[in-house]
């Protein structure tokens, strides 16, 4: 069976937010939207979004990083979320994996929220209806875009290509060869879900520098007896003052 997925690189992501404003401008405006975004900014801010970057610091001092997290649901190949519905609004279509929501049948009880360990479902206060990532089912069936368009937005508006999507189900597929080749890993596994989703973890990587790059020239434009000085001394500079 077909697994539709993400993989998310987290060696390269760098926190910008530009899945999470892609996300919330396709779907507002999709079969998913219109998102409720009331009171975003305020003490007790309103708003749904199905795509959120966490950032946070790891290790001690001086040995420190900044981790960003890109957090949307997992399509989970054992979702929680559907069993629990009393409506049979949540549900996994078996043509590609994806969970769902059919807001014709939902009538916001938030019980799959309560029942997905992720934290990833939120319910729309103005319309009382639960929503979460699709993986843009209508922009990534839609037979009008190039083929090479036909992704979730998130993935198409990454500047640093952190986002991956694909069939993780097929071991040729690019995000099956990134899981293999790179340890990708699903988030809290210990818990039976199965997430489709998986993270690439971060890595250190070596600089690479050629000496002749660290080698400074002298700058052509420069004129002896130019140089700044400081406290009547010159100071030593390759440019013009």
């Amino acid at each position: 069976m077909t697994q539709l997925a993400l993989v998310i690189d987290l060696n390269v992501c760098v926190g910008c937010h530009a899945c999470v404003t892609s996300c919330k401008q396709w779907n507002t405006s999709g079969s998913a939207g219109p998102l409720v975004d009331e009171n975003p900014y305020d003490a007790d801010p309103t708003g749904t979004f199905f795509n959120r970057v966490q950032t946070f610091e790891v290790g001690e001092f001086p040995n420190t990083q900044t981790v960003h997290f890109p957090k949307s649901c997992l399509h989970c190949e054992d979702p929680p979320c559907v069993p629990v519905c009393p409506t049979g609004a949540s549900y996994k279509r078996e043509e590609d994996g994806i969970v769902l929501v059919d807001y014709d049948k939902c009538i916001g009880c938030s019980y799959c929220a309560w029942a997905c360990p992720y934290g990833v479902r939120e319910l729309d206060e103005k319309r009382q209806v639960m929503t979460k990532c699709t993986l843009c089912v209508d922009r990534i069936s839609d037979k009008t875009l190039p083929v090479a368009e036909r992704k979730p937005a998130c993935v198409m508006a990454c500047p640093t290509n952190a986002r991956l999507f694909g069939d993780v189900h097929d071991p040729e597929s690019e995000v099956s060869i990134a899981i293999r080749e790179r340890g990708g890993y699903p988030l809290m596994p210990e818990l039976g879900t199965l997430p489709a989703n998986h993270y690439l973890p971060r890595r250190t990587t070596q600089a690479n520098t050629d000496p002749q790059q660290v080698v400074r020239e002298v700058n052509p434009l420069r004129l002896e007896g130019r140089e700044p000085a400081t406290g009547g001394a010159p100071i030593s500079a390759d440019w013009e003052h």
